[in-house]
């Protein structure tokens, strides 16, 4: 799909009050784009649309929770009979989960299940079809992260919920292309997003200054969500399947592919690393 000019074009972006969702929204904006935002932070979502009316744009604005099945079609038919089909869908709502696998209650399990994953599910169930119908091209973004292709037991569950919407863009992307939509998985690495402060940290990792000695490690890694911006545009400019999203991204993926074996000693071996003699 030709995103140069993306005048005429809607693209909806959900989790847009902040981060790559924010960044993202404004990248397609640039590219003259109308814009269907979503988010359950209000404040942070009306400053979005703030931004995107200076940008010229037409934007709807929505608190909506991905993770509610019945909020999300309701959302969708509002949106279909306000704007029409979507040109582009980009789910990218999702939370962090930072703890082991013993560490992690069936509570915590729900509630990242619901939103990182289900909550991709909500969005492409509900949207996806009256793409189809109308029968013009278009593209699904997921985003998934390098944690979908890289295992790691201090995030045992956030992992599960990446590895599922990469597998779930890989299939769907299957089924669509006949159809003229392409699916990308977006898989972006160590990125200095709020999620770093919004996250639940449970056992070894929530001890003290465990969170503000990683919120330091990714500010000072200085990849921001802009960066992951322009490279949602290029992917779905290339239709590519998979992109990853920074050194260590690419790093991870070609690794996964290549020497799996390796991948999962060393992510082992980092983590041995990191405990206390």
């Amino acid at each position: 799909m030709d995103v140069r000019n993306l005048r005429g074009k809607t693209v909806l972006v959900t989790g847009a009050a902040s981060g790559i969702g924010r960044e993202s929204a404004l990248a397609f904006g640039r590219r003259e784009a109308d814009l269907v935002v979503c988010d359950v932070d209000e404040a942070g979502l009306k400053e979005t649309e703030g931004q995107l009316r200076s940008l010229g744009r037409e934007v709807m604005a929505r608190r909506v929770d991905v993770a509610d099945p019945e909020q999300m079609q309701a959302f969708a038919e509002e949106t279909t009979a306000q704007v029409g089909a979507l040109d582009i869908l980009m789910n990218n709502a999702g939370v962090g989960l930072g703890a082991s696998f013993l560490d992690t209650s069936l509570e915590d399990w729900d509630w990242i299940l619901r939103i990182n994953l289900r909550g991709v599910i909500h969005g492409c169930h509900a949207f996806v079809p009256p793409m189809l119908e109308r029968g013009r091209r278009g593209h699904v973004v997921n985003v998934s992260s390098a944690a979908g292709f890289l295992p790691a037991s201090a995030l045992t569950a956030y992992v599960t919920t990446k590895y599922a919407v990469l597998g779930l863009s890989e299939s769907l992307r299957i089924e669509l292309a006949p159809r003229g939509i392409g699916v990308t998985a977006v898989c972006p690495g160590i990125i200095d997003t709020p999620i770093t402060r919004s996250s639940r940290l449970r056992g070894r990792i929530a001890e003290p200054g465990a969170r503000e000695s990683m919120v330091a490690a990714y500010q000072k890694r200085g990849y921001g969500p802009e960066r992951v911006a322009r490279n949602v545009l290029r992917a779905i400019q290339r239709n590519r399947g998979v992109a990853p999203v920074s050194p260590e991204a690419w790093a991870g993926y070609y690794l996964k592919r290549l020497a799996p074996g390796l991948v999962s000693w060393l992510m082992g071996w980092g983590e041995r690393r990191q405990l206390p003699q």
